[in-house]
């Protein structure tokens, strides 16, 4: 799964998650590794040369492919774009015909001659600034950069795959400089110092392509830090190009946030070692704009902008990561054949983002009040949110149908709501097994008892889930997903804050510097090309308080001049101030240029609040505390 931050600002801002592969014939004589490599101390042009050797076919005929798809993103990457000068070699060392089916595939006749295939790739952070090549252009976290102070290796976007080879073993080598930090959960076979002393090549074991997609490098200058959570391994890689953050900066917010979960998922089974590689963006034309993380079953990848304090980019690493986190719960121990069968040129998905994604983030969400990380305000918070923000996708739209077709239009454009008002139908199950089982049960362990019956290595069926789930738990379910996740009954979500004794209300709530329930308050003029505040802004009692007026032209923020192009990379730094930040905005009023120079107080703003009811009954409280504190 992946969680992405800042998607657009003009959309909503926020958050993308699963895996593995089915079995099929072999097409090679003998059952040897696929032997892979990946050279990054001859890049060419900010290319790398990787090398495939698949031994010998008995076939006439082979296509060789790189991911149209990749698990965890729900969208279009085609990392086949990104090579170039594909050559296929025989036996002899000859050049060999062959013949490019589409974006992402090579078809190889006379494949009983291959000996190798040898191609360049093109990293994709580089290409973000231009809009991609062609209009699918890989989220950050699932993307790879290639430059001479650090390399993010998602392999998926290196290496590819045999049809029918899949679940053979790979072998891979990545030869680097010596002086390269290098970080991998993939097992460790063999390393070599070149004879000159300057390189190394590192070979790795990777039991079936899957696992090739599954576990991301990272490479260059770099810093790490292991530390221990409970029976888990943590490795947290840091890239900051400008030093500004670090992997020990980092270390105890992380440990305190991991061992928090830990506490609150209890027996589930976990992994013994958990990988974190954070990229952090220096801004530049050619950096990485896509802001979040990208899941993967003991790991994940996480892009973040590099200027940011300290504490804004600790509190977005608790939101992401801990997601992340989660995601071991489901889709590892729980996902339906479409993810243990994964097609990465031809993907199926399952009608549940509802729980991939969606309970995931509830549980982010959920574990930070339960172990005492926020408080409940906090939380209420957090869920008014996510209910204002679903409130501006589609709420009438059948959860599973549009998880099923997640790439289809209209489906795609409202997938944002799998962090919104997915992680609120998770709220609304989890409240209602409270109430039926008078507080003993909820929907962690609803998840643990299905994580039981499956496991990592038995997918469910994916027509059969919710009907399983009522059967385990209470008919109030059943009659719940039939109204409101399978139908397109929106929710009233009262009716469940009634059960735990909280309303929705008017009242002072917490505002954003840029937006306001989750929409932005400025607007763009594209024939003009500036960025301007909207009649929202008023609304917003910091910049009320500046003076702030409507259709004022916004022509720098701390010295760097806003355009439409920076205009996201520049507004998500605002997303990200907090209060007691020294700042200058530049406005041009009709042509009078205002300047604003003042520190940051915290923004507040008139509007729905969830809140306690003066009159909750004594079973309403004991429910919540119920809910709340597990």
């Amino acid at each position: 799964m992946n969680k992405r931050i800042f998607a657009a600002i003009f959309a909503v801002i926020l958050m993308a998650s699963c895996s593995s592969t089915k079995n099929s014939t072999n097409d090679l004589a003998i059952n040897l590794p696929i032997e892979t490599a990946i050279d990054l101390s001859s890049i060419q042009d900010d290319k790398a040369p990787v090398t495939i050797n698949p031994g010998r076919f008995t076939v006439e005929t082979v296509t060789y492919r790189l991911p149209k798809v990749v698990q965890g993103t729900y969208s279009v990457s085609n990392f086949g774009r990104y090579v170039d000068d594909f050559k296929a070699y025989n036996y002899k060392g000859e050049e060999m015909q062959i013949s490019k089916l589409d974006d992402n595939s090579w078809s190889i006749p006379e494949a009983k001659e291959l000996d190798k295939i040898t191609y360049l790739v093109n990293d994709t952070y580089d290409v973000e600034s231009e809009g991609g090549i062609g209009k699918d252009v890989p989220f950050s976290p699932s993307g790879t950069n290639i430059e001479p102070e650090n390399y993010v290796l998602n392999l998926h976007g290196f290496i590819g795959y045999f049809d029918s080879l899949k679940n053979n073993q790979y072998k891979l080598s990545v030869t680097a400089p010596a002086d390269f930090v290098r970080t991998s959960a993939l097992q460790t076979v063999d390393s070599k110092t070149s004879e000159d002393g300057k390189n190394i090549t590192t070979s790795y074991a990777a039991p079936r392509y899957f696992d090739i997609t599954d576990n991301p490098m990272m490479y260059g200058n770099l810093d790490v830090e292991e530390f221990q959570v409970g029976d888990i391994k943590i490795v947290l890689s840091v890239y900051s190009p400008n030093k500004m953050h670090s992997a020990k900066s980092l270390k105890e917010t992380i440990f305190k946030m991991m061992q928090a979960q830990k506490a609150y998922m209890g027996d589930i089974n976990s992994t013994p070692r958990y990988d974190i590689y954070v990229y952090l963006s220096e801004g530049k034309e050619e950096s990485p704009k896509g802001f979040g993380a990208l899941e993967h079953h003991t790991s994940t990848v996480v892009v973040m902008p590099e200027d940011i304090p300290a504490e804004a980019l600790e509190e977005s690493m608790i939101d992401v990561v801990s997601h992340e986190f989660f995601h071991i719960v489901t889709p590892l121990s729980v996902h339906s054949e479409d993810v243990h069968y994964f097609d990465y040129n031809n993907p199926t998905f399952s009608k549940h983002l509802w729980m991939y994604e969606g309970v995931t983030e509830y549980f982010a969400t959920l574990f930070q009040v339960d172990q005492g990380l926020v408080d409940e305000a906090a939380f209420y918070n957090k869920i008014m949110s996510k209910i204002q923000q679903a409130s501006q996708l589609d709420d009438a739209m059948s959860f599973t149908i549009m998880s099923e077709n997640v790439l289809k239009a209209p489906y795609k454009d409202q997938y944002l709501n799998v962090y919104q008002k997915g992680a609120l139908i998770g709220m609304c199950v989890d409240i209602l097994m409270r109430e039926e089982s008078n507080g003993n049960r909820g929907i962690l362990s609803l998840m643990k008892e299905l994580s039981n019956k499956y496991g990592k290595n038995k997918p469910f069926e994916d027509d059969r889930l919710i009907e399983e789930i009522v059967a385990m738990t209470y008919p109030s379910l059943g009659e719940f997903f039939n109204t409101h996740v399978i139908g397109d009954l929106p929710i009233n979500y009262n009716d469940f804050f009634e059960k735990v004794g909280l309303e929705i209300g008017e009242g002072k709530v917490e505002a954003n510097f840029i937006l306001l329930n989750g929409v932005p308050i400025v607007s763009g003029d594209g024939q003009k090309g500036t960025i301007f505040f909207t009649d929202a802004a008023l609304q917003n009692s910091f910049w009320k308080e500046q003076g702030v007026q409507a259709n004022d032209v916004i022509k720098s923020i701390d010295g760097t001049a806003l355009t439409l192009q920076n205009a996201n990379q520049v507004l998500q730094e605002v997303f990200m101030w907090k209060p007691g930040k020294d700042i200058e905005v530049v406005l041009d009023r009709n042509g009078e240029e205002i300047v604003i120079k003042t520190t940051t107080t915290q923004p507040y703003t008139t509007g729905k609040s969830l809140m306690e009811k003066a009159n909750a009954t004594d079973a309403q409280k004991a429910l919540r505390k119920a809910w709340l504190k597990g």
